[in-house]
C-alpha cells in the first residue's frame, strides 16, 4: 500500500523538478543586457551538411561583461556560424575577424526590460502549470487507488499531504528562479 504511494510520490517529484529544470532552462535564454554563452549555443548552424548546434562546433568564451566571442574548432566554419547567428532572433551583428566572431551586447532599454519580464514571468506561470498537471495526475492515481480500495481514506489523506508539499516546494523553485532572473533584468 504505502509501497504505491512511495512509487507515486517519487514520480511526481521527479516530473516536478523536470519542470523546475526546464524553466530555468527557458530564463536561461532569455537576454539580460549581459553575455552568456547560453544565448547562442543552441542555435543551428549547417555545417558539414547537417544541422549543428554552435556548442558542437565552437568554443564560446565571455571576454568582456557585454560581450562574447565564438570561436570554432574548423576554421572553415566561421562564415556558417556568423550566418546562423545573423539568422537567429538575437539582433545581433556578428563581427569576424577570420578566426572568430564578436558579438556585442548593447545595453537594454527599461521599455525592453520590463517587456522581457513579462516574458519571463509568462515563461514561470508555464512552469507552475506543469507542476499542478503532476500534481493533478498524482491525484487521479492516488484517488483510482483508493476507489478500488487498495488505499485506505486516510492514507490517501496524508498522500494528498505529501503531494501538496511536494508542489508548494517546486513551485518555490520556480519563484525563486523567476524572482533572481526579474533582478537580473532590471539590473542597470
Amino acid at each position: 500500500m504505502s509501497e504505491m504511494i512511495d512509487m507515486v510520490l517519487l514520480e511526481s517529484e521527479e516530473r516536478m523538478e523536470k519542470a523546475v529544470l526546464h524553466a530555468r532552462a527557458e530564463f536561461s535564454g532569455i537576454r539580460s543586457g549581459r553575455a552568456a554563452p547560453q544565448l547562442v549555443e543552441k542555435i543551428s548552424v549547417e555545417a558539414y551538411g547537417v544541422d549543428m548546434k554552435i556548442l558542437e562546433l565552437a568554443t564560446v568564451s565571455i571576454p568582456e561583461a557585454r560581450q562574447l566571442m565564438v570561436t570554432p574548432h574548423d576554421p572553415s566554419n566561421l562564415d556558417a556560424i556568423e550566418r546562423g547567428i545573423r539568422n537567429s532572433d538575437l539582433g545581433l551583428s556578428p563581427s569576424n575577424d577570420g578566426r572568430s566572431i564578436r558579438l556585442s551586447f548593447p545595453p537594454l532599454t527599461a521599455e525592453r526590460r520590463k517587456e522581457l519580464v513579462r516574458v519571463v514571468r509568462k515563461m514561470a506561470e508555464d512552469g507552475r502549470i506543469a507542476i499542478r498537471n503532476v500534481r493533478r495526475d498524482a491525484r487521479k492515481e492516488l484517488e483510482s487507488a483508493e476507489k478500488d480500495g487498495s488505499l485506505s481514506e486516510d492514507d490517501l489523506s496524508r498522500a494528498e499531504k505529501d503531494l501538496d508539499k511536494l508542489t508548494q516546494e517546486n513551485e518555490a523553485g520556480v519563484d525563486k528562479a523567476l524572482a533572481e532572473k526579474e533582478e537580473e533584468l532590471l539590473e542597470v
